[in-house]
């Protein structure tokens, strides 16, 4: 598992605020809108559509949240017009990172993206400095405690389900697939388990070792910032963190 992955991951468990929880409610409602503008408002013909409200039902946005957020999309409510961006760029410890944007003033946001990074040690690069350590896969991250199985037997039954790859790094199992069999095989196993996360990413075709504590911690407050950002849907990083260090961070 990436070591942003896992970062990700933990600070997912750790109770939301009422400030994070309208933010992830703002992201969502975004992307929410994004897709039924692409692929209309029937969840049922849209598989974007369908992943997001059902990433917003599990943070439990309400239903008349994600119903006026259907209707932005399709036209039937007025809205600002959303323009989705990719910025790229670096971390401290020449790390990678890549950012999925949804912004509806894009010189805006590209002014606070490149102070956040500058701010925290990083630089905001040009189109297609980093994207090509990256790669548009499906991931559903799932918590061992929740399998009612053996470990292998949860993982056969991935890999027939049509997953390309399951790892495992201590209580966390990751899934990976690509972006076509994604739902196909997220419906098979919530048949199983009930996953801690599902979403189409970038995953990185490799990592970079942070070793150094202080240069772990500089790259961790980054992301951290460029995620609390509300214009930024999404950050995808190709670092990894020894655990004896990520658990003094933690």
């Amino acid at each position: 598992m990436s070591g942003h992955s896992k970062w990700s991951t933990i600070k997912h468990k750790k109770a939301r605020t009422d400030e994070k929880k309208g933010k992830e409610y703002t992201k969502l409602a975004k992307e929410i809108i994004i897709a039924a503008r692409a692929g209309g408002g029937d969840p049922e013909a849209n598989s974007k559509l369908k992943l997001a409200i059902q990433n917003a039902k599990a943070i439990n946005m309400p239903n008349e949240n994600i119903a006026r957020a259907i209707k932005r999309g399709t036209g039937e409510v007025e809205s600002e017009a959303i323009e989705e961006l990719v910025y790229e760029g670096y971390a401290p410890g020449g790390v990678a990172v890549m950012l999925a944007i949804a912004t509806d003033n894009r010189n805006r946001t590209a002014s606070d993206i490149r102070h956040l990074f500058a701010k925290n040690g990083g630089n905001l690069g040009e189109t297609g400095c980093v994207s090509y350590l990256f790669e548009r896969k499906g991931l559903l991250t799932i918590n061992r405690d929740k399998l009612p199985m053996d470990v292998d037997e949860f993982m056969l039954q991935a890999i027939e389900a049509g997953a390309d790859d399951v790892r495992e790094d201590d209580d966390i199992i990751e899934v990976v697939t690509t972006p076509e069999n994604f739902m196909a095989v997220k419906e098979n196993l919530e048949a199983t388990a009930d996953p801690d996360g599902a979403e189409i990413v970038m995953l990185p075709g490799n990592t970079v070792e942070i070793k150094d504590e202080a240069v772990a911690a500089k790259v961790l407050k980054l992301i951290d910032v460029l995620e609390d950002h509300d214009d930024v849907q999404h950050v995808y990083a190709n670092f990894s963190i020894p655990e004896e260090i990520m658990e003094k961070l933690l």
